[in-house]
Formats: C-alpha cells, structure tokens, sequence
C-alpha cells in the first residue's frame, strides 16, 4: 500500500519560511517524478516543484523560484519543500505527489501566510 505522508504546514507571517516534508512508503521513489502541488478553492491543482528521478533535475513554479527548494533525501524516502520569504499568495494546501505511469498523492498540509 502506498502512502504519502506530508507535514510542516503552518501558519506564517510574510517574509517568514516553512519546511514541508513527505515521506513516501510502498514505493521506491527513483521511479517517480516527486513533487509538490498547491490547491487553492476554485482552481485547479497547479505544480510547485518536483524532482526528477534519474537527473536529479528540478523544476519550479515561476513564481517560487528563488525561494523555493524541492531535494530529496533518498535514504529516509523522503523529499522536502524548504519555503522561504513566504507570499501571502503561497497560501493554499501543499499535497505531495507520486508520479509515473501511475499517480499517488499525499493527504495535503495546510499552509497559511497571514500578518
């Protein structure tokens, strides 16, 4: 069975960061695309960042580069999101997503930038 974990979400002053995690079990995740995905009410679920398996190579949102960090730590099946100078805007739900040929997805952590 597989699940994926995520956690770190929070509440959050502008300019401030958040860590997010997502462990992955029951799958190995050289064999996904891992990545991260927001969801806002009345829009559809839209990448953040994710990571290539083999490469190594990642891509971002244009509107977290710079401030956004995807990396994987391979050892614990695990990636994490590092979110700095946090945007009002960057409030949504963060879920973590599995993706080949087949798609998983994580329950979602909040994350809310509010003065």
């Amino acid at each position: 069975q597989v699940n994926l974990v995520g956690s770190g979400g929070g509440l959050m002053q502008p300019g401030g960061s958040l860590r997010l995690a997502c462990e992955a079990s029951g799958l190995t995740m050289r064999f996904f695309i891992m990545g991260w995905y927001r969801e806002v009410p009345g829009k559809e679920r839209e990448l953040v960042a994710r990571i290539f398996p083999t490469s190594g190579n990642t891509e971002y949102a244009e509107s977290v580069k710079g401030r956004f960090t995807i990396s994987k730590d391979k050892g614990k099946n695990t990636i994490h999101l590092q979110m700095n100078n946090l945007k009002v805007e960057n409030t949504a739900v963060y879920r973590c997503g599995a993706r080949t040929t087949i798609d998983y997805w994580g329950q979602g952590t909040r994350v809310t930038v509010s003065s």
